[in-house]
């Protein structure tokens, strides 16, 4: 009995000195871990300080497109990727009425609730405060966005004709800067990084990126507006995009810590660049 009570004794004595001792390194493997998993945005694991293309790509992680319909860049919907800066006779662009507004009308959901409405409008208010750019709800038009809750948050390109699906899934796109980035889409902008001059303001880290979405950096063939890189644009990836192993995809150069991305809503370029695409300020 004594001996048994001298061994428990010493047992106890052990897990007691295990349990205090400082394991070393516990943190590093613990984030390590946590930062495998995140893959977006190595800098932001608060959902609220995540950039837009941040949230964009969580939601849209397990997103598969419908049948006949592909996506490019995360969330791009199209058959195939085109700019409507670079389209023939800028056929991709929504017409300009003679009063020199661009109307872009829509259709919205019922399945939204009230809140999401404001959400959805107020990312429309960001881009027609800004722009000659006005969303209207649809009467009679035959082209016109029909903003539905699919799985996802998608766009198509430019002006694709009649009736097309720009999806805001509610609650994980229900930002007002999501809902302004796939308008963007809509009305012809790919992302910023995919500008056919962006290997002079950052360089891709190819090795960093999963194999399966290297596409989704490829640059375009595009009219850049004569206007300046914008890394704050809201159409611009996240430093940490399609990371494999939590390592950043884009660096910024010459300063690598130059923040790029954003979570508000367009950029005051992004509202330049609109006005520069649709000859705002000057009527037809």
């Amino acid at each position: 009995m004594l001996s048994t009570m001298m061994l428990l004794g010493i047992l106890f004595g052990l897990l007691t000195q295990a349990y205090t001792l400082p394991v070393k390194n516990s943190t590093g493997v613990h984030e390590g871990k946590v930062r495998l998993k995140r893959k977006y945005s190595d800098e932001t694991p608060d959902w609220d300080e995540m950039n837009i293309m941040d949230k964009i790509m969580e939601v849209n992680n397990r997103l598969r497109a419908p049948r006949g319909m592909s996506f490019k860049e995360g969330d791009i919907a199209s058959s195939y990727i085109r700019s409507a800066i670079t389209c023939p006779g800028n056929t991709c662009l929504w017409p300009k009425s003679v009063d020199g507004f661009v109307y872009v009308p829509y259709i919205i959901s019922p399945v939204y609730d009230d809140m999401d409405r404001i959400t959805i409008e107020t990312g429309m208010q960001d881009i027609s405060s800004g722009t000659c750019i006005k969303f209207v709800p649809r009467t009679h038009e035959a082209s016109f966005l029909d903003i539905q809750p699919r799985y996802g948050c998608w766009s198509f390109l430019g002006q694709t004709g009649g009736s097309q699906t720009l999806s805001l899934q509610t609650p994980g796109c229900m930002w007002s800067g999501v809902a302004s980035h796939e308008f963007m889409h809509a009305l012809g902008f790919v992302h910023e990084q995919s500008r056919s001059d962006r290997d002079h303001y950052i360089t891709i880290i190819w090795k960093n990126i999963m194999p399966d979405y290297i596409n989704n950096f490829r640059k375009h063939i595009t009219n850049n507006l004569n206007s300046p890189y914008d890394y704050s644009s809201v159409m611009h990836y996240g430093r940490y995009a399609f990371s494999e192993d939590g390592g950043p995809t884009i660096i910024p150069k010459p300063d690598p810590y130059i923040p790029i991305g954003q979570r508000d809503g367009p950029s005051a370029l992004d509202l330049h660049k609109i006005n520069v695409l649709y000859d705002c300020g000057a009527t037809e």
